[in-house]
């Protein structure tokens, strides 16, 4: 870690943060929880222009004191912010299939970011670490016991670091102690979920063994009857190649919508004139509402609703939908349009505050890498 001069107390680390997506890729460089620096890109890890863009932006900075890696699915090999050695990265590509169009870009970028910068340590801050310790009820699939065994099938939550970050910063906006709060947040964007806080720690959450489980996303399905699904795949229907291509890129929202769109912002502003969109709309709010009350049973109570992800931030409308089906829980819908600055949108003397959190998984992972270094 860098150090200070003459008595001055030392510079704060550096911290190059890492976000693959399946069709995007996010460099970060983060000092004292302030963003100096950022790369994005529309493709992921692994086309030439992307990977050419990471090199040239890591060869204009001097080098950080850490990397810290978002990975979305650790399944029991990482369960907690981690630091990558030579035998980890070994075990790393036999999690891929658990999270196909997640897992490759990032150990991709991984590498790549290694090879550049290979005396920079490198840690892994899983999605999955925030609900790592579900309570047991809510981890447990109801399959045979052999299965379960053998092939770690678990309930792994996903969003942890967007929850864990929103998590600190509503107790600040709400001048409590995090450890104190009961919570539902969701996490909606191109990927969506909802989680349960019970005094800091997550109970609940809508996503399960893969992120495809839980409510409809922008082009994943979310939770099917699985009978369905084992009836499309038999006489010849679909083959689990096409099965697999349809839930995870062909559904939700575009789905929904007939193809149009699977971005919010199309959908509502077409939604007036097109009834395919407004159903579509309807759908995805119906079931925000339905996976937050569900998960609403693991609480004592409320002490607020929070909404963060892309859409959560950035779509009022969809707020509004989702708050106007939730009065049995003391939620009344939130005022007005899109903040600025994180805040509490729900009118004063609301029974349950609700409140809108930037999504910032950056500052997160740069958080969990520091202290796992420490």
């Amino acid at each position: 870690m860098p150090t200070g001069t003459g008595g001055s107390p030392p510079d704060p680390p550096v911290v190059l943060t890492a976000n693959a997506g399946s069709a995007s890729l996010r460099l970060d460089y983060v000092r004292a929880g302030e963003v100096t620096d950022r790369l994005t890109r529309g493709e992921p890890p692994g086309s030439g222009e992307s990977d050419r863009a990471v090199r040239d932006f890591l060869a204009a900075h001097p080098p950080p004191d850490a990397v810290g890696h978002r990975l979305v699915h650790g399944g029991d090999l990482v369960r907690t912010p981690t630091r990558v050695d030579d035998a980890l990265r070994a075990e790393l590509d036999g999690l891929a299939t658990l999270a196909p169009l997640h897992l490759p870009p990032a150990l991709h970028l991984l590498d790549r970011i290694a090879e550049q910068l290979p005396e920079v340590p490198q840690v892994l801050c899983p999605d999955t670490a925030f609900h790592a310790h579900l309570p047991a009820a809510a981890a447990t699939y109801p399959l045979p016991a052999p299965w379960r065994r053998r092939w770690g099938l678990r309930r792994y939550g996903f969003h942890g670091l967007s929850y864990a970050y929103a998590l600190r910063r509503c107790a600040e906006l709400l001048g409590r102690p995090a450890d104190g709060l009961q919570l539902l947040l969701a996490h909606l964007g191109g990927g969506a979920s909802v989680c349960a806080v019970r005094d800091g720690r997550s109970v609940d959450t809508s996503m399960g063994f893969t992120p495809l489980d839980g409510i409809p996303m922008s082009k994943r399905s979310g939770a099917v009857d699985p009978g369905m699904l084992l009836w499309l795949l038999g006489d010849d229907r679909l083959s689990l190649a096409e099965l697999s291509e349809g839930l995870n890129s062909r559904s939700g929202l575009l789905g929904l919508s007939g193809g149009r769109s699977s971005d919010t912002r199309d959908l509502v502003a077409a939604a007036p004139d097109d009834p395919v969109s407004a159903l579509a709309l309807e759908v995805y709010a119906h079931r925000v509402r339905r996976e937050l009350a569900a998960a609403a049973t693991s609480l004592d109570r409320l002490d607020a609703l929070v909404f963060t992800g892309e859409i959560g931030w950035d779509q009022p409308e969809v707020r509004h939908d989702v708050c106007a089906g939730l009065g049995l829980l003391g939620v009344t819908p939130p005022q007005g349009g899109n903040r600025e600055a994180d805040a509490v949108v729900s009118p004063p003397g609301a029974a349950v505050p609700v409140l809108v959190v930037e999504p910032r998984e950056d500052l997160q992972v740069a958080v969990e890498t520091l202290a796992a270094l420490r």
